[in-house]
């Protein structure tokens, strides 16, 4: 017997506590099965999810290759550009965020009021903003740039928050030996540090944000969330299944590059 075998014999069995947590998740599952009910399938469910397999299998290749503002590709630029544009607004306006929540930046009164705002911002769901700004601005992809925006503020300020508060101080003490102003020190000490973690930060942030422009449709705030309830609404499932076509080519060719990019960043 080698000594990996004597470790394995002389481990504690925990067979009691193992046992114990087993019993508690099956009972957790059958108690989950309980909200579970079949009462509602009928013929005529198996017919509709049937009709919703056929649609998804056989898409409208007219919807999903034509250049109209009614196609697919029409619609998945507008995706794309309303979430790069919020992106981008986010990202900007998390950066000062960022400084004023960093404890190693600002007094620690200000930096704890600064990430309970930064809380509350990440509280509240993309759908409940896109709800609100419609109010504001009407129907449309502004209201999705806004929203995305301000749904990635949360995010991208504590990520950049984790950034600057692992910065090397040893840098801005050495310049501010030499008599460096402050603009300097931020030029040339800590954008250097932070650019390549914050642009991919930003760059996985839009990632996300494809995803939400997507969702954010179905409140009418513009991309092709909108055409796909309607069409889901509508029953026509060769037209969903264009439109998930489209969504589903362009996230993986999204993250496909980003995931390249990303990775340089972090090489350099």
């Amino acid at each position: 017997m080698n000594s990996i075998d004597k470790q394995l014999a002389a481990a504690p069995r925990n067979q009691l506590y193992l046992g114990t947590i087993a019993i508690i998740l099956a009972a957790l599952f059958v108690w989950s099965m309980t909200a579970v009910s079949f009462n509602q399938i009928d013929q005529n469910s198996l017919k509709i999810a049937k009709n919703i397999v056929h649609g998804l299998t056989h898409p409208d290749t007219e919807l999903l290759f034509n250049v109209s503002k009614q196609s697919v590709l029409y619609l998945l630029l507008e995706t794309v550009a309303i979430a790069f544009l919020g992106t981008v607004v986010g990202a900007v306006l998390a950066v000062p965020l960022a400084f004023l929540a960093a404890s190693n930046i600002v007094p620690k009164p200000l930096s704890w009021l600064t990430r309970l705002l930064l809380i509350i911002i990440r509280t509240v769901p993309a759908l409940v903003y896109g709800l609100m700004l419609i109010r504001v601005t009407g129907p449309g992809a502004f209201a999705g740039v806004l929203t995305v925006g301000i749904t990635s503020i949360g995010m991208l300020a504590k990520l950049y928050v984790d950034a600057i508060e692992e910065l090397d101080t040893r840098v801005l003490e050495s310049m501010t030996s030499v008599g460096c102003t402050t603009f300097e020190k931020i030029r040339f000490g800590i954008i250097p540090q932070l650019m390549s973690t914050f642009l991919s930060v930003m760059i996985y942030r839009f990632d996300m944000n494809m995803r939400e422009a997507s969702i954010l449709g179905l409140v009418g705030a513009g991309g092709i969330g909108a055409p796909l309830i309607f069409a889901m609404r509508s029953y026509k499932w060769d037209q969903v299944g264009s439109i998930l076509i489209g969504l589903v080519v362009l996230i993986l060719m999204i993250e496909f590059f980003s995931n390249k990019i990303r990775a340089k960043l972090v090489r350099g």
